[in-house]
C-alpha cells in the first residue's frame, strides 16, 4: 500500500504500520481524530483541525501529546509520502492497557498520522453533481456521545453510508431523533433557498465541520445571507440548490435526493460561486509553499 504512517515516534511504510491489539482505539473506538488534506503540500487549516482535536480530547477527558509534536509529525509524514498532495488522518488513542472500560487502565496516548495518496471524487461529480439519500441511522443525540467530539466511535456513520450505497446514492444524510437534518455520514450539508444559504444549526447535534466554517465565511464575504437553523427533509427536496462539504472533497454539488432532482437537477449558480471562492482560498494557501515542521 502506498503512503506513510507515523507511529511509535517513527515514520514507516503504510503496509508496515501496526497497532497493538490491546490499544483502546482498536478495542473500544476510544480515540479522537481529524482528517484533512494538503494543497501544495501544505496541510490546509491545520491549526483549526488541531484546535478541534484538542476540543474532542478535552470532552473525552483524554490527554494528547503536545501540540508541537502532533504538528511536526503531521508535516513530516505528509512530506515523507512523496506525493503531489495527500490525504491526512491524525489519530490519538487513549493508549493500551488491560482489557476493561475504565479509562484509568490506559498507559499513555498513542499518536498515529496517516498520509496516503489523495483520492478525490471524479471530475464529473464536481461538474454534474451527486445524489444523496436520507437513511434510517440517526446522528448521536447531544445527550449521549457529544456530537462535537470527532471520535473513533463511528459505527452509526458506517451503517448510514452502507444504507446509502444500497440506495445507489453517493452520500447518506442523517437526521436527529426528531427527524431534523443533521449532516452527512462524512460531510456537512448546505441548501440554497430564494438566494439564501442554509445549513443545519449546531444545536441540532452535528460536528462543526472545518470546511463548513470556511464556506459560511466565504458566503458572507460574497454578500450571501447564511442561515443556521433547523431543517427538515422536505427542505432539501424543495431546495433550489444543495451541496455537501468536507475537508478532503471541498464543496461537492448535490443534484438529487432520494431519486428526486433538486432544483434544475444541475449545480446551481450559488454553488458554483462558492466552489470558485473555495478554490481561490485553497490556491492562496498552496502558494505559500510547503509547510515546515514545528
Amino acid at each position: 500500500m502506498p503512503g506513510k504512517v507515523y507511529i511509535e515516534g517513527a515514520i514507516v511504510d503504510a503496509d508496515a504500520a501496526r497497532v497493538p491489539v490491546f490499544d483502546r482505539g482498536f478495542l473500544y473506538g476510544d480515540s479522537v481524530y481529524e482528517v484533512l488534506r494538503t494543497f501544495g503540500m501544505r496541510p490546509f487549516a491545520l491549526a483549526e483541525h488541531l484546535d478541534r482535536l484538542e476540543g474532542s480530547a478535552r470532552r473525552l477527558g483524554m490527554t494528547l501529546p503536545d501540540r508541537a509534536t502532533i504538528e511536526r509529525a503531521t508535516v513530516e509524514t505528509a512530506r515523507a509520502a512523496a506525493e503531489p498532495d495527500v490525504y491526512l488522518r491524525i489519530v490519538v488513542t487513549r493508549g493500551s492497557g488491560p482489557i476493561g472500560l475504565d479509562p484509568a487502565l490506559a498507559d499513555a496516548p498513542r499518536l498515529i498520522v496517516i498520509a496516503l495518496p489523495l483520492k478525490l471524487p471524479e471530475p464529473e461529480q464536481y461538474e454534474r453533481g451527486v445524489e444523496v439519500a436520507f437513511v434510517g441511522a440517526r446522528r448521536n443525540a447531544p445527550g449521549s456521545l457529544d456530537p462535537l467530539v470527532k471520535s473513533g466511535n463511528y459505527l452509526n456513520s458506517v451503517l448510514a453510508i452502507a444504507e446509502a450505497r444500497r440506495k445507489h446514492a453517493y452520500e447518506a444524510i442523517m437526521c436527529d431523533a426528531v427527524g431534523r437534518i443533521a449532516e452527512g455520514s462524512t460531510s456537512n450539508l448546505f441548501l440554497v433557498r430564494g438566494g439564501r444559504l442554509a445549513t443545519p444549526a449546531l444545536s441540532v447535534g452535528l460536528l462543526e465541520g472545518i470546511t463548513r466554517r470556511h464556506v459560511i465565511g466565504l458566503a458572507r464575504g460574497l454578500g450571501l445571507a447564511v442561515d443556521e437553523l433547523g431543517l427538515w427533509p422536505v427542505d432539501l427536496h424543495d431546495a433550489d440548490e444543495a451541496m455537501i462539504t468536507s475537508s478532503v472533497r471541498g464543496i461537492l454539488p448535490v443534484v438529487r435526493a432520494d431519486g428526486r432532482p433538486i432544483g434544475s437537477g444541475a449545480p446551481g449558480p450559488i454553488t458554483r460561486r462558492l466552489m470558485a471562492a473555495y478554490d481561490r482560498e485553497t490556491a492562496r494557501d498552496a502558494e505559500a509553499g510547503p509547510a515546515s515542521g514545528a
